[in-house]
């Protein structure tokens, strides 16, 4: 496969593992046999079920900083995650050590996370001055809640597998992420779907009271003192309970780019 991304397959389910050290980030050349692996995957019928992991001390922990201000060179996280979207068998994030930024927003695109009970799991580009840009503001909202979700993304400080435990992540387990990931992908194959993803989970958007949230985002644009980035982040998960989720991915990516360009 790639010397950064290899498939090996463990009755049935395929194991899909990240190598790109020290932090495994979405550099071009993990981008790229990434992408080719999960559309292979897709449709072999020798794979039941996708695991998606990491090799080393961590899940990817975010962009590859060193491709900031550079052209981008395709298939982008964005692609990756709309692909992972259209596998209808159950694809499982096995989360360890730390996903942060567009780490997390992986794991956002699979139907199912389970953590290590030491992982943390973050969006922390508005300390960079950015939002997140893989649809992190608009599929968060999607698992744990709006007002969960714009204190983290505003905040883009990582929360622990346990606190995740409430709607970001499926299972936390003490031991052998690969081997309980590997097992917890069989249960769902022998379960049967359809397996929903993230972006046609509309439950906990529908709980929340958008004046309570104005509030919340209002009072967080006072502490960010004129700041874009935070504002934009309110801006961006507002969208994402008012707007089709195409549209807010849309408006995201604007948000993103003008943050970038610091217009």
């Amino acid at each position: 496969m790639s010397s950064s991304v290899s498939v090996t397959n463990d009755n049935g389910v395929a194991v899909v593992t990240i190598d790109n050290p020290p932090v495994n980030a979405l550099s071009f050349h993990v981008r790229k046999p990434l992408y080719e692996a999960l559309a292979a995957l897709r449709d072999d019928p020798a794979a039941k079920a996708i695991v998606i992991a990491c090799a080393g001390r961590t899940f990817v922990a975010g962009a590859d900083i060193t491709e900031f201000g550079k052209p981008v060179q395709q298939p982008e996280l964005r692609a990756i995650i709309a692909l992972l979207e259209t596998i209808p068998k159950p694809t499982v994030a096995a989360i360890h050590g730390t996903a942060l930024g567009g780490g997390l927003e992986l794991a956002l695109g699979c139907h199912f996370r389970i953590a290590d009970r030491g992982a943390k799991l973050g969006l922390p580009e508005v300390k960079l001055g950015l939002l997140p840009g893989g649809g992190g503001t608009v599929r968060l909202p999607r698992l744990v809640g709006a007002a969960k979700a714009l204190a983290m993304i505003v905040s883009g400080t990582p929360i622990s597998a346990g606190e995740a435990k409430a709607g970001l992540v499926d299972a936390v387990v003490d031991r052998d992420l690969p081997a309980e990931a590997v097992r917890f992908a069989h249960e769902m194959t022998n379960r049967g779907g359809p397996f929903v993803p993230v972006r046609e989970r509309k439950d906990r958007l529908a709980e929340t009271d958008l004046a309570t949230f104005d509030a919340q985002a209002a009072d967080l644009a006072r502490k960010a003192r004129g700041l874009e980035a935070p504002i934009a982040c309110a801006e961006a998960v507002r969208n994402a309970i008012t707007l089709s989720f195409d549209a807010a991915l849309a408006a995201e990516r604007q948000l993103f780019q003008k943050l970038v360009a610091g217009d």
